[in-house]
């Protein structure tokens, strides 16, 4: 969350319930507001508003909803849906764009820059080989890092010794991690006994959708604080650790984000998305749907 964003969508006479570093309870609260102002329609990444949404007794309201995420679509597609999702985070243009290329690029760029250091002599490790780690490890590499894939499934784990990667498991490289990566979308993929093995000095980040991949609210003994600019240290006697945004998506706290001339796709393909919503959701039944070539290749 950045606090300047939303200052200036208020000046433009929006209403935001959003401030950096929210509580549980303050994000719970905010979305909970969000629904109560009865949407008819959602266009989201991270299905935040919509699993709160599908998992109530609810069952009006909202027609139809986009979905820009993978760990969103993951979510959804859990859940009995009470409207048609249209899922454009899977499409070409999308995820072979931003997914792929973008978001390791701006991470890495992030991180020298707030951090002052290059990648040159360290160990990086990536948790997680789809097309965010694979970018992630790509980017690592062109930028001196010695790279390190750490995957659980074994088709991925193939793809990136394939690819040309080391690959190891998490267990037996965590300790030797100058960086270490989370990409996976998935809550507590870096556990509390993960972190404790750290090296001292160790860089944690985070570039996957869910805040909580990294499992920093566990470690209750450290003392932490912000020695830099989004630079946060874990400490508990002679064992400490760096938390990059404190496990927020590091790219887009710390940095920019995509590319203009990336971006601009994207939200040509969100806007594409959003006219279909609108227009012709009606003709489609409650579930996911990959949105429709017909809605957005005639925009590109």
């Amino acid at each position: 969350m950045r606090d300047e964003v939303v200052e200036y969508l208020v000046s433009l006479g929006a209403e935001a319930s959003a401030w950096k570093n929210m509580s549980e309870s303050d994000w719970q609260a905010s979305l909970q507001k969000a629904l109560d102002w009865k949407p008819t329609h959602l266009c989201e990444f991270g299905a935040q508003l919509g699993g709160l949404y599908h998992a109530s007794s609810q069952t009006s309201g909202v027609v139809a909803s986009l979905e820009g995420t993978g760990s969103g679509v993951s979510v959804l597609d859990k859940m009995p849906l009470k409207h048609p999702v249209f899922n454009w985070d899977d499409l070409d243009a999308k995820e072979g764009l931003h997914n792929r290329h973008m978001v390791g690029l701006s991470a890495w760029q992030a991180f020298m820059e707030r951090t002052h250091l290059s990648l040159h002599e360290k160990k990086v490790v990536i948790i997680g080989y789809g097309l965010v780690g694979q970018g992630c490890a790509a980017s690592a590499k062109s930028f001196g890092g010695q790279v390190i894939v750490a995957e659980n499934d074994p088709s991925r784990l193939l793809q990136a010794a394939y690819d040309g990667w080391h690959t190891a498991s998490l267990n037996d490289v965590i300790a030797q991690a100058d960086v270490v990566v989370t990409a996976t979308g998935v809550a507590g993929v870096l556990s509390e006994s993960m972190l404790s093995q750290l090296k001292v000095g160790a860089f944690v980040m985070n570039v996957g959708h869910v805040s909580h991949e990294i499992r920093l609210d566990a470690m209750t003994g450290y003392q932490v604080e912000e020695v830099m600019p989004e630079i946060y240290e874990y400490r508990k006697g002679e064992h400490y650790f760096y938390a990059l945004s404190n496990g927020a998506m590091f790219n887009l706290t710390a940095g920019y984000g995509d590319s203009l001339n990336a971006f601009d796709v994207s939200l040509a393909l969100m806007a594409a998305g959003v006219k279909h919503m609108f227009e012709q959701s009606d003709q489609f039944e409650n579930g996911m749907h990959i949105l429709p070539d017909q809605a957005w290749k005639p925009f590109l």
